[in-house]
């Protein structure tokens, strides 16, 4: 299967910062984007609050200008986050009174952020997505459909 540059990146980042420990969901650098990102937290300032797909007036104008951001628009990026805070259990947008994980290090909560953003990646980049394991489990009569390579 072929992909992107973006998303084979994004993929190895996410995959780095989730086995290294460096995946946090309510640190602006240590997120799915801010990891996308190179561990920065510009990406920030694209809205008023985090885990929104609002873009305020600097987001609306880089989406505007066309700006990609290690090859994701201002919006992508939003709803990328999104995706991930989705998966790990909170209610969005982050706020003290909304409902959010008891522990969002968790390595089964950041999975299931990270299935959400995966799965999302490859819906922006229109290919399968790589998480589908489902071919993996069809079976003809009573014997496996598929087999491992």
């Amino acid at each position: 299967m072929k992909t992107s540059i973006r998303l084979e990146q994004a993929i190895k980042k996410l995959y780095v910062a989730f086995h290294s420990n460096q995946l946090h969901p309510e640190c602006c650098k240590q997120c799915a984007v801010g990891n996308i990102l190179n561990n920065t937290d510009s990406w920030k300032h694209l809205s008023d609050h985090h885990g929104t797909i609002q873009l305020n007036y600097i987001g609306r104008v880089h989406q505007l200008m066309g700006r990609k951001f290690n090859g994701y628009s201002p919006l992508e990026l939003l709803t990328i986050e999104a995706a991930f805070l989705k998966g790990c259990g909170y209610t969005l947008p982050i706020h003290h009174k909304n409902n959010k994980p008891k522990n969002p290090t968790d390595k089964d909560v950041l999975f299931n952020g990270l299935t959400n953003v995966i799965t999302l990646l490859c819906e922006l980049d229109g290919v399968k997505n790589i998480m589908d394991y489902t071919k993996l489990l069809e079976v003809e009569k009573d014997k496996p459909k598929y087999h491992l390579a």
